[in-house]
């Protein structure tokens, strides 16, 4: 059911340091921040031949990445994102099999203006996941 590997999330608590050292030390194609405020979130995406890296910093005192920051003051892996054909059907079939899914469980637009969906990081081997329509 799911696809390949979109992106690997990362929250951190300089953007622009953080985009500098992808682009710089590191060599990569980092692309330019993007307000998501429906997500409480800016994010620049960096795109490597396999996947993408999503930087995430909070956008608001009420974002989610807020309080992963407090917790992780240095940053962290903050979820894995997979691609599914049929964000409906990977739904309802996850639900079918227990997995719970965050928020009202209805599809929001996400960073690339597709539908997604976040599972519960305790019924994904302790890992914040998301589905992201492709």
């Amino acid at each position: 059911m799911i696809g390949r590997l979109n992106h690997v999330a990362i929250a951190v608590p300089d953007l622009d340091a953080a985009a500098a050292l992808y682009r710089g030390a590191l060599g990569a194609e980092v692309g330019a921040p993007q307000d998501e405020p429906d997500h409480g979130v800016t994010v620049v995406f960096i795109t490597l031949p396999n996947t993408k890296i999503e930087l995430l910093y909070p956008l608001g005192e009420n974002s989610p990445i807020a309080a992963f920051l407090e917790k992780n003051p240095a940053g962290g892996i903050h979820h894995l994102c997979y691609e599914v054909e049929d964000i409906i059907a990977a739904r309802d079939k996850l639900k079918a099999e227990g997995l719970r899914v965050l928020g009202d469980g209805e599809p929001k637009i996400g960073a690339h203006g597709k539908p997604v969906l976040f599972l519960h990081p305790k019924d994904v081997a302790g890992t914040l996941t998301e589905l992201e329509q492709v």
